[in-house]
């Protein structure tokens, strides 16, 4: 079976996770082409507030006391040929219903403003309802039971908003009026004031009942709100996570289609366009072994590289569910951070061995140098002796140099950053270093852009670092009986990136020993200890920047710092090492 074949018939899609990067989400980040989608901070928010729904309430009963209105305006205006309930003193029905109308109106375009005091204007309003639907029941009598159910509605409405204990006594008040309305009406009868007492229970009923059913209603909303708004942040948090995880992680169904990957799996294909998504044409060698491993169970544990110019990885499977082959997340481990964390476990235990080996040898070390150093000041001494006893004093120096990087190395301090301005601690950097080193007829100058460029480092760490590329530069980056022409560039790179650049005009450095000459304890110098670039290395690291060599064309070396500008390292959390 060839290697980009499906897997097997495609089945539908079953569940996906939320946190990994679809092609709706693109790239922002530095560096970062746009063809793959990343993943924005979590931006966490709280639940909707209660006012909204009572606003939505508000609304509902704006509009339906504006519907009313109309309703009694309808009746007001009806024809005397119809059939319609016949109005008593038209002329005060038409005020009373008029000035209702505006007053709906008027309440609708406001209920925005109300929400501040929602009780307050929902109290009046009510007071009002009430008021004309008894005028109304009164002036139009023979429509008194449609105009009373209608007020029922707005007793419900208004339940939702205010307390219980208001909302009964608003229910006693519609009762009151009502029952009012059929003692002072023309024929009273005993059936009218049953029907008054039953509408007033039912007022009390309703109103009770909304209102119960109201606050549950709105206990449930905010739960469920809260809990998607949860559900949410989650997955937000998930997906930041998996985008800054150093493993590749891949989602593969079973037609051997990529269906979702994050930043590391997508450089670790070699930066593919977004829109290649058939892995058997993308990674030939790890969709064999998917397959290899949908048939035999088998894992295939061995290194390989899946592009040109990308660390290997070893891949590892696993099902999205159980007893499912629709979907198989793939995770790529690369086998360089492997083995940087095991080298860091080794050199860690390496250095607290050899910073106690160094304390021991510090003492006879000095006791040696010290007798060396009374021993040159001898008249008797002959001159092939003093050459030994300065053999022995340069040997001196040496190792304590060795043993001074070892205790270094062995109590590295967190760093403590702080926003620089680059340009201006170069120069200042540069002063100092003049101010306390004679270096004679070589040259160290800064060169900086018109802008300013920020950068977040520690400082003490940052010259420390610099102080060591500058050493080296005006010691070997100098051509056979020419002085050293040394240069401090700071300059912004790609999207505000804030880089420092030590560049000389030596002989450079050979390919092969630039991609060891950060390994500890490596040097070509029989003066050098091989722990200075290393430790420089190190403590770029641990103020979240980048140190690499970079060969200059046309001759020379240049050790370029990539350090990391404020924004970043505030959307990092401000981690340091």
């Amino acid at each position: 079976m060839p290697a980009g074949g499906p897997l097997r018939a495609p089945r539908r899609w079953r569940r996906a996770p939320a946190c990994l990067y679809s092609d709706e989400r693109r790239a922002e980040a530095v560096n970062v082409p746009s063809t793959i989608p990343t993943a924005e901070p979590p931006v966490f928010q709280p639940a909707r507030p209660a006012a909204l729904a009572i606003r939505h309430e508000l609304f509902f009963l704006n509009y339906f006391r504006l519907a009313q209105a109309l309703v009694y305006a309808g009746l007001a205006l009806s024809s005397p040929r119809l059939t319609w309930p016949t109005v008593e003193q038209p002329v005060l029905a038409y005020v009373v219903i008029g000035v209702y109308l505006l007053f709906a109106i008027g309440m609708l375009m406001q209920t925005r403003n109300a929400m501040a005091n929602a009780r307050l204007v929902v109290s009046g309003a009510l007071v009002v309802d009430i008021l004309v639907a008894v005028l109304a029941a009164w002036l139009i009598h023979e429509a008194r039971i449609g105009i009373a159910m209608m007020l029922a509605v707005n007793l419900c409405a208004g339940a939702l908003v205010l307390p219980l204990r208001l909302s009964c006594f608003f229910a006693a008040l519609a009762t009151l009026g009502m029952l009012g309305h059929t003692m002072i009406a023309r024929t009273p009868g005993d059936g009218d004031l049953l029907e008054s007492g039953l509408l007033g229970l039912a007022y009390f009923a309703s109103t009770t009942l909304c209102h119960v059913l109201g606050r549950q209603l709105r206990a449930s909303e905010a739960l469920a709100e809260q809990r998607s708004l949860d559900l949410a942040n989650l997955s937000q948090v998930n997906e930041l996570i998996i985008r800054r995880m150093k493993t590749g992680v891949l989602l593969v169904d079973d037609a051997n289609r990529i269906h979702q990957l994050n930043e590391s799996a997508w450089m670790l294909l070699g930066n593919p366009p977004a829109d290649q998504r058939d892995l058997g044409k993308l990674a030939p060698e790890l969709s064999r072994r998917l397959y290899h491993w949908m048939t035999s169970g088998k894992l295939d544990e061995t290194a390989t590289q899946l592009a040109d110019g990308v660390p290997e990885v070893v891949p590892r499977f696993t099902r999205l569910a159980p007893n499912d082959d629709s979907h198989v997340l793939i995770f790529l481990d690369d086998t360089s951070l492997l083995s940087r964390r095991a080298e860091e476990l080794t050199l860690s235990s390496l250095g607290r061995l050899s910073a106690s080996i160094a304390h021991e040898i510090r003492n006879p070390l000095a006791a040696i140098r010290y007798s060396a150093q009374l021993l040159a000041e001898s008249r008797e001494l002959n001159p092939g002796d003093a050459r030994m006893v300065e053999i022995i004093n340069n040997h001196c120096v040496r190792l304590n140099e060795i043993i001074e990087n070892i205790l270094q190395l062995s109590r590295r301090e967190r760093s403590r950053p702080e926003t620089l301005d680059l340009g201006r601690w170069a120069n200042g950097f540069v002063d100092e270093y003049k101010q306390g080193n004679d270096i004679g007829e070589d040259s160290l100058r800064v060169i900086t852009g018109n802008a300013a460029v920020a950068a977040v480092a520690d400082p003490q760490q940052l010259q420390q670092v610099v102080w060591n590329l500058v050493q080296n530069a005006l010691r070997y980056g100098r051509m056979p009986g020419e002085p050293a022409r040394v240069m401090v560039v700071v300059r912004g790179g790609e999207h505000g990136v804030p880089i420092l650049e030590v560049i000389d005009r030596g002989p450079g450095i050979a390919p092969k020993v630039a991609a060891q000459i950060f390994e500890p304890f490596y040097t070509t110098h029989e003066y050098g200890t091989g722990l200075g670039l290393y430790l420089a290395r190190q403590m770029s690291e641990a103020n979240q920047a980048s140190l690499e060599y970079v060969r200059v064309a046309g001759g020379g070396s240049c050790f370029r710092l990539t350090l990391t500008p404020p924004a970043r390292h505030a959307a990092d959390g401000g981690e340091a090492g």
